[in-house]
């Protein structure tokens, strides 16, 4: 079985303190390289993992120790009170995108390969990428790529995308890529081309409401000294993380009872987020904007 090369792979496990009889969460299992790392590092232990994408079970590990979920993380505690697992001993997540699903033309991820738009990880749903560019309003695909791609001319974008579907509909990653480079600064078009991809996938899989919904769960998921790991990717994903890992909400604000203590449910253990080193980023270029934060349940 091949597996992805996993980011900060050694850095997230040392992070998780596993236990050998413990119970531990793989939130996105993708292409198992985390998932493996962590069995290895457990007897008697379990590991449920979780992936909304189907094709993530071609990757499945021949271990009796590991129990499969096919949903989206958003879906935490329902499915470890399921299979009674809770409280567990910690939970890791890895927010980025499989290499799997992005050296896959047809789910139209990458900006290398002309695909379908489609960017669903979940292809049970029905929202692809292709209804977001073709249906949206002006205005909404504005806010899309403003807030999401963190593109400075998000109207213009949008204006040249809502031009365009009038002559045809936009089908593909290259007819989309083509509208997008007019837009884009010259010398900088693959940055702009990530962050329209980014923003629009984003968007496909409520990616920032999932995350959302899942932080709020995992400390009631977490035995008292139980981490949670997450590696994230892009500034949006790492400032929710960091807010919430600081306050136990996602603006920051910390919040303090009569007697003066803070109530976030979680403590710190790397004040810094944890970056991936000059030489995996040599071996794995897409390392290179991954950030690794790690708290532990009060």
């Amino acid at each position: 079985m091949i597996y992805h090369k996993s980011v900060l792979l050694n850095e997230s496990i040392e992070a998780m303190d596993i236990r050998p009889d413990g119970f531990y969460v793989d939130a996105t299992y993708g292409g198992g390289g985390h998932a493996k790392a962590i069995l290895n590092n457990l007897t008697t232990g379990k590991l449920i993992a979780f992936d909304q994408d189907e094709e993530a079970f071609g990757n499945r590990i021949d271990d009796t120790r590991l129990i499969m979920v096919n949903h989206n993380f958003r879906f935490l505690r329902n499915f470890l009170m399921l299979h009674k697992a809770l409280p567990v001993d910690g939970i890791l997540a890895d927010l980025g995108i499989s290499s799997h699903q992005i050296d896959q033309p047809d789910r139209g991820f990458s900006t290398r390969y002309n695909g379908m738009l489609d960017m669903r990880m979940d292809r049970k749903k029905k929202q692809t990428a292709r209804e977001i560019v073709n249906q949206y309003s002006e205005e909404d695909l504005t806010h899309l790529f403003r807030n999401f791609g963190e593109i400075r001319n998000a109207r213009k974008l949008a204006s040249c995308i809502a031009g365009n579907r009038k002559e045809k509909p936009i089908e593909t990653t290259a007819e989309l890529k083509e509208i997008a480079q007019t837009c884009a600064t010259w010398g900088k078009e693959n940055k702009y081309m990530a962050q329209v991809f980014q923003a629009l996938r984003i968007e496909v899989n409520q990616e920032m409401d999932a995350l959302r919904e899942f932080l709020k769960q995992a400390p009631g998921c977490l035995k008292s000294g139980g981490r949670l790991a997450v590696i994230a990717y892009h500034s949006l994903e790492d400032k929710l993380v960091k807010n919430y890992f600081r306050s136990g909400n996602f603006e920051g604000v910390i919040e303090k009872d009569f007697y003066g203590n803070e109530l976030s449910p979680l403590r710190i253990i790397t004040r810094k987020a944890i970056v991936p080193s000059e030489a995996e980023i040599e071996e794995n270029s897409r390392a290179r904007s991954a950030r690794l934060r790690v708290a532990e349940k009060k």
